[in-house]
């Protein structure tokens, strides 16, 4: 599975923005059973866990996004996407979408948020 991160950008606090996956190289059988996750990688700190969602929709999210983040996933497409609102400048990082069932990452998507 190859996967393609896009959305990022510059964006000031209390700004919105929408983060896209897709996936590529596979098929949809292979795709859609797998958990898919958003993680993010600010300088100097560990990858850490923002959100993902499950084959069947259930989705878990990171403590300091709930209420502000909602992650969703479009089978046919084989994409997952990202809504961003509220965003606060400690927001910043590198995005980073996966595919858990074969552990592959995208490449990664800036995102940066200006006070």
């Amino acid at each position: 599975v190859q996967l393609q991160a896009s959305g990022g950008g510059l964006v000031q606090a209390g700004g919105s923005l929408r983060l896209t996956c897709a996936a590529s190289r596979t098929i949809s059988s292979v795709f859609n059973p797998n958990t898919l996750g958003w993680y993010r990688q600010a300088p100097g700190k560990e990858r850490e866990l923002v959100a993902d969602i499950t084959s069947s929709g259930s989705t878990n999210y990171g403590d300091s996004v709930k209420g502000r983040f909602t992650i969703s996933r479009d089978n046919a497409k084989k994409r997952v996407y990202l809504q961003m609102n509220s965003l606060k400048p400690e927001d910043t990082a590198v995005y980073y979408c996966r595919s858990y069932g074969s552990n592959s990452w995208g490449q990664g998507t800036q995102v940066t948020v200006s006070s």
